[in-house]
């Protein structure tokens, strides 16, 4: 069963796409069943620029464990990056 869970939010920021480099303007984030990944359920996230059509896009799939892994990284880069550059 799909869970149709998603959270969309604004960005600003660049991704390496298929094609290069591409500016990005929001990240839908959502809990569902991969395309690609090895796993039943996964947290996945898109990157894509809305502003251009949204066709070009940005994806990670990842296992629960590794996603919350991540948020913690990058928890810790953000405060040791903002101590670096007070």
């Amino acid at each position: 069963m799909c869970t149709y869970i998603i959270e969309k939010t604004a960005m600003y920021g660049s991704a390496k796409g298929q094609n290069g480099w591409m500016s990005i303007d929001s990240a839908n984030v959502y809990f569902d069943h991969p395309f690609h990944a090895p796993l039943d359920h996964s947290l996945n996230i898109d990157f894509v620029n809305v502003a251009s059509g949204g066709s070009e896009r940005v994806a990670v799939e990842l296992s629960k464990e590794s996603a919350l892994r991540l948020v913690d990284a990058i928890m810790a880069a953000l405060k040791q990056g903002e101590e670096a550059h007070a």
